[in-house]
């Protein structure tokens, strides 16, 4: 029997479409480039700690219903993010409180006025050298956790955002027990439960889309395939959608929708997690008469490659992840695994105070994915430019009842960027098949 609907895609949006749709008694197919699923959620685990090591999403952010609803439901443990954040300031380790220094500047943004980059606002709002200390460590937030490049980010997304935020205690970080692998296990069981079937190492290449017509060209595992539905969901990467060549639309995408592509740019995160032999920061202390570093969580500091590292606590781990967002990823473009981690192992002890060869003898092995390059993803996470305001829901609009769009870059309410917000747009689209559909 043919499909009802195609799905382009097995990340957290096509998962959860396909759960939907399939539930409500639709015929529903998954194609997926890579050989496996989840897409931007991709777990290894390390075999000598026997712990979940994230390549791609780690952090449960906030209480979002639409995380939690499952992990509750399936019983899975989850922990919550603590312990001490320490910032590297002039060649001194010592405490701090980096995000009520970036909040200083954050919360003097509104978006009753005209929108502006948040370089803009900050030349506007605090010129000259006024609150020059906290308007670096703004910067660092913004270009951190939004991997958003600062002179072209929207300031009135940037509200958005924190508003949504706001909203679902988005400030606490919680890590799932087996790592996000956990949820991507979830769906596929529940795809199983449902025969919804996936079809893996299948990449699209053309649509070819009409109403009540779409005719996907593919390669299965390297050969010629083709498949023929009423409609289609796509959940392509914002930068794969981007990409030249990468999948061919006939005829072209309307016109608002080429346009609310300009409007979305793709954040470039670089992330490595090194394992070590032990602790060794355990015993390191910051300024004269200071604690150890024995809970540290988070590390802040203005290295040029990796100023932001984080470690496993509340769970005594010897993990330590260094985050390398926007232009700091940019620096580190092109380099070879080898080379990345070498830069990482170098930022690490410059940050630390301590000689890059302790550093060298504690590695046991580390763990890198270049989702920039990295075909099926072409970027980490979307944000929005100055000017862009309602690009995401324009991006995510049906066309004609044959093309249907979901993914983190499509959600409009806040979330984007996020599991939860890919999760959310999957359902929306999923509601919005279903009534097309009608009665089933």
């Amino acid at each position: 029997m043919p499909s009802d609907v195609l799905i382009i895609g097995a990340g957290a949006a096509g998962l959860s479409a396909a759960i939907e749709l399939a539930r409500a008694g639709l015929g529903v197919e998954i194609l997926e480039a890579r050989d496996r699923i989840g897409g931007r959620m991709f777990t290894a685990v390390d075999p000598v700690l026997g712990h979940a090591i994230e390549l791609g999403a780690e952090f449960v952010h906030g209480l979002a219903p639409e995380i939690w609803q499952t992990l509750q439901h399936n019983n899975l443990k989850v922990t919550e993010v603590d312990g001490d954040l320490w910032c590297s300031l002039d060649g001194k380790l010592q405490e701090c409180n980096f995000f009520s220094q970036a909040d200083k500047i954050l919360e003097a943004m509104d978006d009753k006025g005209p929108d502006e980059t948040f370089l803009d606002f900050l030349a506007r709002r605090f010129p000259g050298d006024s609150q020059a200390d906290a308007k670096q460590w703004a910067t660092r937030y913004v270009s951190g956790f939004n991997a958003a490049d600062p002179g072209l980010v929207s300031v009135h997304w940037l509200v958005h955002s924190r508003n949504a935020d706001e909203q679902i205690e988005g400030d606490r970080g919680f890590h799932i027990a087996g790592g996000y692998q956990k949820l991507v296990e979830i769906f596929l069981g529940e795809l199983k439960r449902l025969k919804v079937p996936v079809h893996l190492k299948t990449v699209v290449e053309s649509i070819r889309w009409s109403r009540g017509s779409v005719q996907i060209r593919a390669k299965a595992d390297k050969k010629d395939t083709s498949f023929s539905v009423p409609r289609a969901l796509i959940t392509l990467p914002l930068g794969v959608l981007q990409a030249q060549g990468s999948v061919r639309f006939e005829p072209e995408l309307p016109a608002e929708k080429q346009t609310a592509l300009k409007w979305l740019a793709m954040g470039k995160v670089v992330r490595v997690t090194l394992c070590f032999r032990e602790r060794f920061w355990e015993n390191l202390h910051g300024m004269r008469g200071s604690k150890s570093l024995a809970d540290l969580s988070f590390l802040f500091s203005r290295d040029d490659f990796f100023p932001t590292w984080w470690t496993q606590m509340p769970e005594p781990l010897p993990i330590i992840t260094g985050w390398a967002p926007a232009r700091s990823a940019e620096s580190l473009a092109g380099l070879a695994r080898p080379a990345v981690i070498d830069r990482a192992v170098e930022s690490l002890s410059r940050i630390l105070q301590i000689e890059q060869t302790l550093v060298e003898s504690q590695l046991r092995t580390a763990y890198f994915h270049d989702w920039d390059s990295d075909p099926f993803s072409c970027g980490a996470y979307s944000y929005v430019k100055a000017g862009g305001e309602g690009c995401q829901r324009t991006l995510g609009s049906p066309v004609e009842g044959a093309l249907f769009f979901a993914g983190e870059a499509t959600d409009s309410s806040g979330h984007n960027g996020t599991v939860h917000g890919a999760i959310a747009s999957g359902h929306r689209a999923a509601a919005e098949i279903a009534k097309h559909c009608g009665p089933v």
